[in-house]
């Protein structure tokens, strides 16, 4: 007879189910099938012993950096990844020109170089390695610093006309995006 409040059968929580053996020795399926493949690629050759050292190789290291991995990626909505990488393509083209405006006629420059702090509402790990790697890609900005609480960006702009504008831009056009795909 159980007391009242003790989990009987029927309503004891379920543990949480384990990953089978084979998830656990392949952690990263299509990870390990681009190292194989990169290795025979770099090896340029198909020969066993390329194939079995490859293998290994391909096994073992995302066994050993399972932990770098922050979190598991979910996709949410794959139409808006579409519309950001076509954002970044569009502006990292812009942005090259108006780089290369100010390398070829240095006097035309406009505004002077600044920084600015974005306040920042996207939690997520892979959002904001994502966030940092648009705006290191693109030419005339740099990820400076992010706040141990992940809350504030610090952003070098070659040209800082109006840092409200760039606050604006940056949050409207890089961080609502990856707020819809990842959280």
């Amino acid at each position: 007879m159980t007391q009242p409040g003790q989990p009987t059968a029927s309503n004891a929580p379920a543990a949480p189910p384990r990953p089978g053996l084979l998830r656990r020795l392949v952690p990263a399926p299509l990870l390990s099938l681009a190292l194989l493949g990169l290795w025979l690629l770099l090896n340029r050759s198909l020969s066993a012993g390329h194939l079995v050292l490859g293998s290994v190789l391909a096994l073992a290291i995302p066994l050993l950096t399972a932990g770098l991995r922050p979190l598991p990626v979910r996709i949410r909505k794959p139409g808006t990844v579409l519309r950001l990488a076509l954002t970044v393509v569009a502006d990292t083209t812009q942005s090259n020109l108006a780089v290369a405006r100010l390398l070829l006629a240095p006097g035309r420059r406009r505004h002077p170089a600044g920084f600015v702090h974005i306040p920042l509402d996207v939690r997520d790990p892979n959002a904001l390695a994502v966030l940092a790697m648009i705006v290191c890609i693109t030419p005339g900005s740099a990820w400076a610093e992010i706040s141990l609480d992940r809350s504030m960006l610090l952003l070098h702009v070659l040209e800082l006309d109006d840092p409200a504008t760039v606050i604006a831009d940056v949050k409207q056009r890089y961080e609502a995006p990856l707020m819809e795909i990842f959280e």
